[in-house]
């Protein structure tokens, strides 16, 4: 397919830009930044005349598009102030929205959020794992701007029943240069019990994306996307007894398995992690001494 990517030159984007060029697909990365390449066109997201522009055709390198993946916004809470992320981001995926269904694209696969789960869980889980069929419980600013996405998309897909919409909430997107502090998180359960022990390997993020784009239906759905297990040696019947206590744990829970459940991500994408914390430690060589 021709694939348009916003945010291509970003963490995860990166790893989407690579994954689907491997796959055969033309990729052309939509970004404010980036090296200048013919796979770049610098954008400012929140202009709709540029969006829908470069979407409908770009002189000498694509007359249209079959698909766009949707990552560009700013990444998290905290790194601007709450009203300039709510604009930037509310905005940017508007325009992309919109832009798609002028240009008649059908099928769009972008970046939502773990954070619409109720990170950083101050307020317990309503259960273990969590999963997508409880109300979203957005706790910041960055995060409301992921939920009203999601509201967007329902109803623009209500509007076009053959539009393909998949929200993809990402857990803590990691590389493998990011492995090397992972064993100590297990000092301190709370360290990272914001999320429930989640990550996801950017390659794996990638997959998902690779995934929603073969496998995505007509409508749109939400899909927690997050590794196997968690960032931590300790188990995790264990860490959800010791931080939650209260909390209701919904089924018995492998020894590092995950508590961002992905069983809807694997039963209806196709999505399976390859990549995991643990093997980078296990792959490392260690000097000796001669």
């Amino acid at each position: 397919m021709r694939v348009a990517v916003t945010g291509g030159s970003g963490k995860l984007g990166r790893s989407v830009v690579r994954r689907l060029t491997d796959d055969g697909h033309h990729v052309l990365n939509l970004d404010r930044a980036g090296e200048r390449s013919a796979a770049l066109a610098v954008v400012d997201l929140r202009n709709y005349g540029q969006v829908l522009d470069v979407i409908l055709g770009l002189d000498d390198r694509h007359s249209g598009f079959d698909a766009i993946v949707h990552l560009g916004a700013i990444p998290a809470p905290g790194i601007i102030p709450d009203a300039a992320t709510f604009e930037n981001n509310m905005l940017s995926t508007y325009n992309i929205f919109q832009a798609a269904r002028r240009a008649g694209i059908k099928k769009i696969v972008y970046a939502s959020s773990e954070t619409v789960l109720g990170l950083p869980f101050d307020v317990d889980p309503p259960y273990i794992p969590v999963d997508e069929e409880y109300p979203a419980r957005p706790e910041s600013t960055y995060s409301l701007v992921k939920h009203l996405e999601e509201q967007m998309a329902v109803q623009l897909t209500r509007w076009d029943p053959e539009l393909s919409i998949v929200g993809l909430r990402f857990s803590n997107v990691m590389d493998p240069e990011d492995y090397e502090k992972f064993p100590s998180f297990d000092a301190d359960a709370t360290l990272r019990k914001w999320n429930l022990w989640g990550y996801i390997d950017g390659r794996d993020g990638a997959q998902a994306v690779a995934r929603a784009l073969e496998n995505g239906r007509p409508g749109f759905e939400a899909f927690i996307i997050a590794a196997a297990d968690t960032v931590m040696g300790r188990s995790s019947a264990g860490l959800a007894a010791e931080v939650f206590p209260d909390v209701r744990v919904v089924k018995e829970l492998g020894e590092h398995e995950t508590m961002l459940s992905i069983g809807k991500a694997r039963d209806i994408l196709g999505f399976s992690p390859e990549h995991s914390w643990r093997d980078y430690h296990s792959n490392r060589t260690t000097p000796t001494e001669d």
